[in-house]
């Protein structure tokens, strides 16, 4: 059957119910920009030679499903029920940019066609429900759904969305609102995804989904959401970037950690263990924080802190340490030098007890020394009877004494210049202990 485009324009606008057209081919454009429809359209296994025309137009619903057409221009249209385009393939731009739609938006199996260039526009969007695109939907070309409002939330589960192009937008969320988004279980690009400053209220999901474009594959700076799940079905061959972003939880496996990650003020409530094993996860989380391309503190403290709202301190200590070290890495030859001094007596404060170790072995080194040697006192007959330990400890500890250092000298150059020794490694040695605890006192 075929039908006149200006014929059925006329019927349209006089029509009320229910419009259905079944296995009909229109044989032009069908323009209804302006509109004012009070029916249900449905159009089944058809065929248009011209793009549908609805901007600014307002009908009951739409319903163009197994049908082929150029193109569906509808911005700022509104639609009073779902609009339903399952099984469709659309040839041209899907544009709904700022539509109203007061049912849910079905894709289902559609197939969206535009190479090079956005095949649905749907900036602005105002939805009641939600945004279908499983069972099968393909785009070739840019899908976007920059500030829309999706309360019933955006699945996408199995689609594919080609660009042609690994640093070209597959797909633009940029200040989305939904109640959830799921680009999961089978979902494929070949593209970039943004999803900047997106507020989401449960789950944002790439659980299953394989992102191959060699650009920066992801990109949620500043996103908000309930819960992050982003156990890919392999790792993204480019960047994620999570800089400024919080989710209350994330989920995620060492298996499918990208080559490089932006991580600089993001925040979360709870992360899950990459393994049981304390241990092993503190040493992968490391990892982890190493995939940023550069040194940020803020990644360290929020992993901390993460461990001891857990109650595992000393997991914390070792990620605050690491930090220490990363930092390292980035100053001056004198400062990192008085790094490495700081890290090899107290591990920056993280580690106190290395202190204690150093003394205990510095005190045997002295105790046995000063034993096999005799000393001279400085004024004979005065002064308190030698003691190789109490002497030891004496030099050791610069703070106080025992009245052992003043009271005896050596007449030898060996045990006098182990003593001199003995004098300077105990200053550098307090002067550490106190740096590093203050350092650690102060940053917690």
């Amino acid at each position: 059957m075929r039908l006149d485009p200006d014929v059925l324009r006329d019927r349209l606008l006089e029509a009320t119910g229910t419009v259905r057209i079944r296995r009909a081919r229109i044989t032009g454009p069908l323009n209804l920009d302006g509109t004012e429809i009070k029916a249900l359209l449905r159009f089944e296994e058809c065929e248009f030679d011209g793009p549908v025309g609805l901007e600014a137009a307002s009908t009951l619903a739409l319903a163009i499903t197994d049908s082929r057409l150029p193109g569906l221009l509808a911005s700022t249209a509104h639609f009073g029920g779902r609009v339903d385009l399952r099984g469709t393939t659309v040839e041209g731009a899907l544009d709904l940019v700022h539509a109203h739609i007061g049912g849910g938006l079905r894709l289902d199996g559609a197939r969206l066609v535009n190479p090079g260039g956005v095949a649905l526009e749907a900036g602005g969007l105002v939805m009641q429900g939600g945004v279908f695109c499983d069972g099968g939907f393909e785009s070739e070309g840019l899908v976007g759904f920059p500030g829309a409002q999706l309360p019933g939330g955006l699945w996408m589960r199995g689609a594919r969305i080609t660009v042609g192009a690994p640093d070209a937008i597959a797909f633009d969320g940029d200040n989305l609102t939904a109640s959830t988004v799921r680009l999961s279980t089978g979902f494929r690009t070949d593209g970039r995804i943004r999803l900047r400053g997106a507020q989401i209220a449960d789950l944002l999901t790439f659980n299953g989904a394989e992102l191959t474009g060699t650009d920066r594959s992801l990109m949620c700076v500043g996103a908000r959401a309930e819960a992050l799940d982003l156990r890919f079905a392999s790792a993204p061959r480019g960047r994620v970037n999570l800089r400024n972003a919080h989710f209350t939880r994330i989920q995620d496996t060492p298996r499918t950690w990208p080559p490089s990650l932006g991580l600089d003020g993001l925040t979360y409530d709870w992360l899950e263990p990459t393994t049981p094993r304390r241990r092993d996860d503190v040493t992968n989380r490391l990892d982890w924080l190493r995939r940023d391309d550069e040194y940020y503190p803020q990644p360290y403290e929020q992993l901390g802190l993460n461990y001891r709202r857990l109650g595992h301190d000393d997991e914390a200590r070792r990620v605050l340490l690491h930090r220490q070290r990363h930092r390292r890495a980035t100053l001056g030859t004198a400062s990192r030098l008085w790094g490495f001094l700081l890290d090899a007596t107290v591990g920056y404060g993280y580690r106190p007890w290395l202190a204690g170790l150093w003394l205990a072995l510095l005190t045997a080194a002295g105790w046995g020394v000063f034993t096999t040697h005799s000393p001279v006192p400085n004024k004979a007959g005065e002064g308190p009877p030698f003691h190789a330990l109490v002497y030891t400890l004496d030099l050791l500890v610069p703070i106080g004494g025992f009245g052992q250092r003043d009271a005896w000298h050596w007449a030898g150059t060996g045990p006098q210049t182990l003593a001199y020794a003995l004098v300077v490694v105990g200053w550098v040695l307090t002067t550490a202990v106190v740096a590093g605890v203050t350092r650690t006192l102060s940053r917690n």
